[in-house]
């Protein structure tokens, strides 16, 4: 258990946490959230023991071990797969301690040693590290390469697969989607999922925190507020909260108009003296209640150009890539205004190769590219933020574009994008990755585009900006083609998918989820084409007679799982109901005049409640279900 008792944390003369209070118990996963600046990162310098509180008290368990995911670049020679290895302390020095006693011949401290090894999983280490390195996206031949040929995105990504190789009781993860694709964070959704630890997780990804942990910890106002589910369920709560914050706010901003009107009018009658005096006690005594409000200054657009061509862009019998290296052949590709699209595909296969062939900012290798007559083209790249001047102003930067328009025009605009007064004015060399994407997405929107080309935008903005660039997108009135790790943008932004794979690109018929359903089964055909073709041979009696008592038990295994499937199947049914059932009864205009208020109340409550539970039930009965088909698949397989 880690507690967090009347815990102040300063850091120079800004408070970060003021008599906070937080209890999370062993196994459990948290996403910490809030807004930029509040001390997320402080936190889990604490629990590191980097920073000491300022007052109160932090408990650990004794022993703990504690795994972190480095934020600086490391620029090392060792290779990827020892660097990897390296984040499992325990293995390093044992195998330290094996070569010394070697060395020194001492042969019972040896055979000591390798059960220890034998103990800790270590003869498949190496083996546990390439699929680590596998998962995050790194190609085959990678592992050998040393950590200094990697850039700096790919760095963060080995710091994390080294955090997950170390054996620990607590993981922190500080935006460990930052730069990964979409692939990748499925498969840590994936492997955070069967991480035993208790995980405290920083994210401004939703559906990557809704997937991965059961509580939320919200820092606000210097304070750690405690919710159970995912962030939706945190939405859902912290609005009913914030909803009747609101209303007792405004009740006692009634009844203190009452008490100073009632002493206005009679605290000069001596008859009614001592009743004004009363009330003026009651006000001193009263405790100030503060207005709900959430902050977010982010409120931009995607003005589309007037003028509009039909096609936009068009791509004919076009192969992409780069001299002497063809990536994508037979490309046809037709842009209209109002197309809406997401590209999915492995790491590699020629996403941004497209994007780029799209942009013109590469050749194409053969065939023909086409632009619309009033093409306007607003590009964000994976690297967009190293192409801005850092010695000069998000003024500046607009001033460049449009020497014409007033300072007063471009400080109105630069404030949607939350640079409000003299911060419009400061070089952006000192700017956040967030504030520095806020100014290439400013950028962008300034030239008014039809096509939108959109190649992870989302690295380093939190969560606030993401909803405004979410919005932004969903009335931008142009043609769309976005990448994206943030299945929650995807989703809220984008009307289809093409698949870019296996040298070419084709319309996806399906949906997110199908696409996570294309990833597994690409990841199991990919593992049985990596098995050597067993021996052929005919079994003896006493191999047939195990092989049928291990059908058997298998078989056996399938009995329980399809009784909770079906169990949670019907209770699904059952929570699915009554939440149709809530929700037709907040369709009624009826509940929300000022009679039906606790009906109201009710209602909400009951369908916040009902929400987290059905999404509890689905994601358990998917689970079983998943669980279910490996088995009845792996039965099949022996049977064949």
């Amino acid at each position: 258990m880690i507690q967090i008792q009347n815990l102040s944390l300063n850091r120079g003369a800004l408070a970060l946490l003021e008599q906070a209070n937080l209890t999370l118990h062993s196994g459990w996963k948290v996403g910490i959230v809030g807004n930029n600046g509040v001390g997320k990162s402080s936190l889990f310098k604490l629990l590191l023991g980097e920073l000491q509180p300022d007052a109160g008290e932090l408990k650990l368990p004794a022993g703990l071990s504690i795994a972190h995911m480095a934020q600086e670049v490391s620029a090392t020679d060792r290779t990827a797969l020892e660097y990897v290895l390296d984040g499992d302390a325990r293995l390093r020095q044992v195998q330290q301690q094996l070569a010394e006693a070697e060395a020194a011949h001492q042969a019972g401290r040896i055979g000591e040693l390798h059960a220890e090894l034998d103990a800790i999983d270590g003869y498949r280490a190496e083996s546990r590290a390439h699929q680590l390195l596998d998962g995050l996206g790194f190609m085959p031949g990678d592992a050998e390469r040393p950590v200094n040929s990697f850039s700096g995105g790919w760095r963060i990504r080995l710091n994390l697969a080294q955090a997950l190789m170390c054996r620990s009781d607590l993981l922190l993860l500080d935006e460990p989607t930052n730069h990964l694709d979409l692939d990748a964070t499925i498969w840590l959704e994936q492997w955070l999922k069967l991480y035993p630890g208790t995980l405290l997780l920083i994210s401004h990804d939703r559906d990557f925190i809704d997937a991965v942990v059961g509580h939320v910890a919200h820092m606000h106002n210097r304070q750690l507020t405690l919710y159970k589910g995912g962030y939706s369920a945190f939405e859902h709560l912290r609005a009913e909260k914030l909803s009747q914050q609101q209303a007792a706010y405004e009740k006692q901003q009634a009844r203190i108009e009452q008490i100073e009107g009632f002493v206005r009018r009679f605290k000069a009658k001596a008859s009614k003296a001592k009743q004004a005096q009363s009330r003026v006690k009651e006000l001193e005594r009263m405790e100030q209640l503060s207005p709900a409000h959430i902050d977010s200054p982010f409120t931009f657009t995607f003005d589309c150009s007037d003028k509009l061509s039909s096609p936009l862009l068009t791509l004919y019998d076009a192969d992409l890539g780069y001299p002497g290296r063809t990536i994508l052949k037979d490309i046809a590709l037709t842009l209209t205004p109002g197309e809406r699209i997401g590209l999915l595909g492995h790491n590699g296969a020629g996403k941004s190769t497209l994007i780029k062939s799209l942009v013109g900012s590469i050749d194409l290798v053969n065939g023909e590219r086409h632009e619309g007559e009033h093409l306007e083209i607003g590009y964000f790249a994976q690297h967009q933020l190293e192409a801005l001047d850092l010695a000069a102003s998000p003024l500046l930067h607009l001033q460049r574009i449009s020497p014409k328009s007033s300072d007063q025009e471009l400080r109105n605009f630069l404030g949607s994008f939350g640079f409000i007064g003299d911060q419009a004015l400061d070089p952006v060399g000192s700017f956040s990755g967030g504030e520095k994407a806020r100014v290439a997405l400013a950028l962008i929107a300034w030239r008014k585009p039809n096509l939108l080309l959109l190649d992870e935008p989302t690295n380093h903005l939190d969560l606030e900006v993401r909803h405004a660039l979410t919005l932004a997108l969903q009335s931008f009135d142009g043609a769309l083609i976005l990448v994206s790790h943030d299945r929650h943008l995807i989703r809220n932004s984008v009307d289809r998918f093409l698949l870019v794979a296996n040298g070419g690109v084709e319309e996806f018929n399906g949906d997110l989820d199908d696409y996570h359903q294309w990833l597994a089964q690409q990841r199991r055909d990919q593992s049985s084409s990596d098995e050597a073709p067993k021996e052929t041979r005919s079994l003896s009696a006493a191999e047939r007679k195990e092989q049928k008592r291990l059908e058997a038990e298998r078989r056996a295994q399938l009995r329980p799982l399809k009784k909770e499937v079906e169990k949670l199947e019907k209770a699904l049914e059952k929570t699915s109901d009554a939440l149709g059932k809530v929700e037709e009864a907040l369709g009624d205009p009826a509940v929300y005049d000022d009679s039906a208020k606790e009906q109201l109340k009710t209602l909400l409550a009951d369908q916040a409640r009902l929400t987290r539970e059905q999404q509890e039930i689905e994601e358990a009965w998917m689970e079983q279900l998943e669980a279910l088909e490996l088995l009845q698949e792996e039965l099949d397989q022996a049977d064949s």
